[in-house]
């Protein structure tokens, strides 16, 4: 996008601009660079637009979890579904929320605000993905045993992409070690799931 392109774009358009560029820098750099003057200077923006529109570095990082969090929920949400309907096995699913974890930056940008005393950043990732359960459950929120499942793959796939690579050589495991352990509660939880309906 053109310096001329960015200009003449609306705050809206601008803000979408500059979260899709946070992440960006997050995939490619890490959660260290993603800085108001680093998103700034990649869509042709002062630190000044950046601070109108996000406030702050800690406002830019509540925003860009809250983004990066939705977006990846969607995706999740459309894969749950073709699970479902037998077109994914669960190892796919499994992959998709660990990748996003790991090499969509998902898990070094959690622990970079967490590390940075940014906890309250974290609450729409966290909304986020009670929204997507709520959805996908058979029971809507009452839905307990999908809360504990999604509860554990998460926890599993920020680990993984935290110390998974380290902890699986000194232990003698595969790298893909932990998403065969998710994947395998996963098809678990499928395999009830199915006898259920069939029931």
């Amino acid at each position: 996008m053109t310096r001329a392109a960015v200009a003449a774009l609306t705050p809206e358009a601008s803000r979408l601009a500059a979260l899709e560029a946070a992440r960006d820098l997050l995939i490619e750099a890490g959660p260290q660079a993603v800085t108001l003057k680093a998103v700034a200077g990649r869509i042709g923006r002062t630190h000044a637009n950046l601070l109108h529109h996000f406030g702050s570095a800690s406002g830019l990082q509540r925003e860009l979890a809250a983004f990066h969090a939705q977006a990846i929920c969607t995706q999740i949400g459309e894969q749950i579904h073709k699970l479902k309907g037998g077109y994914i096995g669960p190892r796919d699913l499994v992959d998709l929320i660990f990748e996003h974890f790991d090499r969509g930056g998902a898990g070094a940008l959690a622990a970079w605000m967490l590390l940075s005393g940014n906890e309250d950043a974290l609450h729409p990732v966290v909304e986020a993905i009670h929204g997507l359960v709520d959805e996908v459950g058979e029971g809507g929120h009452d839905d307990r045993n999908l809360h504990k499942l999604t509860m554990e793959l998460v926890l599993l796939a920020l680990g993984d992409s935290l110390l998974g690579g380290p902890l699986a050589g000194s232990l003698g495991l595969d790298r893909d070690a932990a998403r065969e352990i998710a994947a395998t509660r996963l098809a678990q939880s499928f395999t009830q799931w199915q006898e259920m309906q069939g029931a």
